[in-house]
């Protein structure tokens, strides 16, 4: 059974999915070891962990490579990151079969302008769904029809008004959905009322990431899952659980050492 089989099949099964993100393989196979089903990539924990100053600068081979090392260290299915497609549709067809060839189950494709720093905006609709004919074709040309497109929408992320671009995450989450796409990723999800409305007006399957600054206080993961939520990603949760790690881990180190007068040896 190809990965993205069981991937779908976990995402069927009637329970909601929840899928940390992991920045490396060895946060991917501890992922696995707690008994998480899936893994997720994270593109932004990718950059952060390598020091990096934006996925954009990161880039599509490092991303790629990485994402191939996640596959190798796991057997649960492994979604890639793959931002806006790194380019034109043309270059989404490719980036899709690139990922592909990796062993990936399936791939978020999202909607916001990412080489512009701070843009926030999102290209145009039309633009968003011929990336994802692109993605399917690639798909197709793959001959792996089970693959699972994500497709993420940052409407709600970038609107200034917020009730409007609730309206327009919607919209696009279902031409996303009727594109071809598996899943409807929406970001910038800060309440429980938006995950309701969400839940309400889209017409497939719906993922949220949880657990970040702008939204951890606001809902739990319980929540989602009593909501109907399809799949949950923990984007920033494991980078940050080990970065905060290592601080406490060096700084007990540090005061114990490197601030004590130690006496001279003879």
């Amino acid at each position: 059974m190809h990965p993205s089989q069981r991937l779908r099949a976990l995402l069927a099964n009637g329970t909601t999915l929840v899928m940390p993100d992991a920045y490396d393989p060895l946060s991917a196979r501890i992922i696995e070891e707690l008994g998480f089903a899936a893994v997720q990539c994270s593109g932004y924990s990718f950059s952060l962990a390598a020091a990096c100053p934006s996925e954009v600068e990161f880039g599509f081979e490092r991303n790629l490579r990485l994402t191939a090392n996640i596959v190798q260290a796991v057997n649960v299915p492994v979604m890639a990151d793959g931002e806006d497609g790194f380019g034109d549709p043309e270059t989404v067809y490719r980036t899709v079969r690139a990922y592909i060839d990796v062993g990936v189950a399936g791939i978020n494709l999202e909607d916001q302008v990412l080489n512009v720093p701070n843009s926030h905006q999102v290209i145009g609709r039309a633009e968003a769904i011929a990336k994802l004919t692109a993605a399917q074709a690639a798909i197709r040309d793959a001959d792996v029809p089970s693959l699972l497109i994500n497709a993420r929408t940052d409407a709600l992320a970038v609107a200034t008004d917020k009730e409007a671009g609730l309206v327009e995450a919607i919209d696009r989450a279902n031409a996303y959905l009727e594109a071809g796409a598996g899943l409807a990723f929406v970001t910038g999800v800060t309440s429980l009322a938006q995950v309701r409305q969400l839940v309400a007006g889209i017409r497939g399957p719906l993922s949220i990431a949880a657990g970040l600054a702008s939204n951890a206080a606001a809902f739990s993961i319980a929540d989602l899952i009593e909501c109907g939520v399809a799949r949950v990603s923990l984007p920033t949760l494991p980078l940050f659980a080990a970065i905060d790690g290592v601080r406490r881990a060096l700084a007990d180190v540090a005061a114990r050492t490197l601030f004590r007068r130690s006496p001279r040896q003879c």
